[in-house]
Formats: C-alpha cells, structure tokens, sequence
C-alpha cells in the first residue's frame, strides 16, 4: 500500500490524465471540433509526456529537494524527453504529412490513368499518424501543466 503515499508517482499519473484530457476542449476551441479521441493520442496541446516529467519532477524537488540526487537524475531525464518531443518526434509527423500526401497524390494518379473495377478496395488504405511529437510551445505548457499540478497535489495531500 506504500505505492498509494507516492507522491511524485501520483503527480506525474494525474498530469498525464489531465493534459489528455483537457486537450479535448481546447481543440473545441480552437477547431470547433469535438475530438474525444484525442484523450487518447500522442501530440497536440498540452504535451502530457511533459507534464508527466514535470510534475514527477517537481514532486521529488519538494519531497526530496533540489539538491537530491533523485531530484537531478528525474530533472536530466525531464530534458531529454522534452527536448525529443520536439525533435526526432515531431519531425517523425512532419514526414508522416509529406508521405500521406504522396500516397493520396499517387492515387489520383492512379486513377486518372485507368479505370479500376473494385475502387472501394483500392480507397481503404491506413494514413501514418502525423500527430507524434509536439512544438515547443506544447512542451512548454505541459511543463508548466505538470508544475502546477505537483505544487496544488502537494497543498492538499500533505
């Protein structure tokens, strides 16, 4: 039951729920499209990856304190999974939009240069997921999300 009085796991469990979810309705606002898939999926604002980080470590900073080797391994560790959402990540879905566009402009190709009897075979294909990694602004906000979450966990757990 020990597991249940981590602070800092808690902390870092409810950013990412958190993050998750509210991306919903700030889409809403932003598109004025109701996606409750994205509760669900990587990318978008905030990034819960960097909430989690932050709120984990932030949640060691005040149990542990900063000066903690526990605390310097999390914050090390914080900076590279922040640093790759907005690196190899997102340029991973800057090329999945380059390819999805390639393969929706070979198909119209395809199907001005002859007629295909079974066209609704051909149509079912999978698009590559392009929303994998975040901009820098994302990461930013779900830091600050995973920040303030730890702080108010802290106020009214301990």
């Amino acid at each position: 039951m020990e597991l249940f009085q981590n602070y800092p796991l808690w902390a870092a469990f409810i950013a990412i729920i958190f993050a998750q979810v509210v991306k919903i309705p700030i889409s809403l606002i932003v598109t004025r499209e109701f996606k409750p898939n994205l509760a669900f999926s990587t990318g978008g604002m905030p990034s819960s990856h960097s909430a989690a980080v932050a709120a984990l470590t932030t949640g060691l900073g005040i149990i542990e304190g900063v000066t903690s080797s526990f605390f310097a391994i999390s914050c090390v560790f914080s900076i590279i999974i922040m640093f790759d959402a907005t690196g190899v990540r997102r340029q991973a879905g800057e090329q999945a939009i380059v390819l999805n566009k390639l393969i929706r402009d070979f198909q119209v190709f395809v199907d001005g240069a002859k007629e295909w009897p079974n066209k609704e075979g051909n149509e079912k294909r999978k698009e590559l997921k392009e929303l994998l990694g975040h901009q820098p602004i994302e990461v930013f906000f779900g830091g600050l999300v995973g920040i303030a979450i730890a702080f108010i966990l802290h106020e009214f757990i301990y």
